[in-house]
């Protein structure tokens, strides 16, 4: 019998993705979302079951159902502004309500969890390439609640035997390479998605949030990842714990840099349009460079990102990006 894992907002851009992996790797997704941000269509490689996490006896009722054997733990708000006006809203549902998950786990006896976490707690860097050892200051509700949870896992291992690998996201970017499932928020707040609209006509112009910082061109240097790549990891963190592995924190990244010029001149190359572009002051928190160290991921995991090249993300982005609602 193949093994069912719970894929909490497997509906949802990263969590869809990491259910294909799955398939692919021959487990069962069991995708559980409320659907509030996540798609219906984006569910094709296993059962769905539409809930809340705030709704315990649920979560309960569907882990005895398909005898889940872990967790990937997906579901949670991750607007950085929306987090800053509302941080009530982030403290329920990302601290609480994923509390409310390590108690159904601990009800039925599931002890192996991969907590989607973010490059958020490090706040702003001393220095970067950022290693796992750099200091965690979230300057934004968002990051705190995640660096809550990283520590609550802690705990819980301590305490309950529940093993975890939180894996620290650097900026997730780019679509399923066959064209099945992309990225599609609402609100879109995402560079790549935002270029892309602006190429296709959908959107007026593309801002860019300052020009004057310390970097090659002024604008912000960011790490992107493909989506792949990083569905890829969160299947060889569950078979890392399968085999016995350790409470651990782990950085996803390529340890490259772009910025944001060089992915609206990335956008202009693959599309072959011209993107409108509007300089604007820097928004408020914002770093100038986050970079990740992400060798440990390599050494523990044997992950190596494949498909986070500039031009790839940018392509398979482009690729499902102008079928959707063409």
């Amino acid at each position: 019998m193949a093994t069912h894992v719970l894929v909490t907002g497997g509906a949802g851009y990263i969590g869809s993705h990491a259910a294909k992996a799955l398939a692919q790797a021959g487990y069962v997704p069991v995708t559980y979302d409320n659907l509030v941000y996540g798609h219906r269509e984006a569910v094709r490689w296993g059962p769905f079951v539409e809930g809340d996490l705030a709704s315990k006896p649920l979560l309960i009722e569907t882990m005895r159902r398909y005898e889940v054997a872990a967790v990937m733990h997906f579901a949670a708000y991750a607007y950085v502004g929306e987090s800053m006006t509302n941080p009530r809203l982030y403290f329920h549902n990302n601290v609480g309500n994923t509390l409310n998950l390590l108690d159904a786990m601990l009800e039925t006896g599931v002890r192996r969890i991969v907590f989607s976490s973010t490059c958020a707690t490090y706040g702003v860097p001393d220095k970067v390439p950022m290693d796992e050892s750099t200091p965690q200051r979230p300057i934004n509700p968002y990051g705190e609640t995640k660096l809550m949870m990283e520590r609550a896992l802690y705990w819980y291992g301590q305490a309950y035997g529940i093993a975890s690998v939180s894996l620290r996201y650097f900026n997730a970017a780019g679509a399923d390479p066959d064209g099945e499932i992309g990225e599609a928020h609402d609100p879109e707040t995402h560079l790549i998605p935002l270029v892309l609209d602006a190429a296709l006509g959908r959107r007026p112009e593309v801002q860019v949030f300052g020009t004057d910082y310390e970097t090659r061109d002024g604008t912000a240097i960011r790490d992107y990842i493909h989506v792949t790549d990083l569905a890829d990891a969160h299947v060889k963190a569950i078979q890392y714990l399968e085999r016995g592995g350790a409470t651990i924190q782990l950085n996803l990244g390529t340890g490259q840099g772009h910025t944001v010029s060089e992915v609206i001149a990335a956008v202009e190359r693959v599309t072959g349009r011209k993107v409108p572009r509007r300089e604007v002051g820097r928004r408020a928190g914002d770093p100038p460079s986050l970079v990740a160290d992400a060798r440990r991921a390599g050494e523990v995991l044997d992950w190596r990102p494949r498909m986070s090249d500039l031009e790839t993300i940018v392509r398979t982005a482009w690729e499902w990006h102008k079928g959707r609602n063409a």
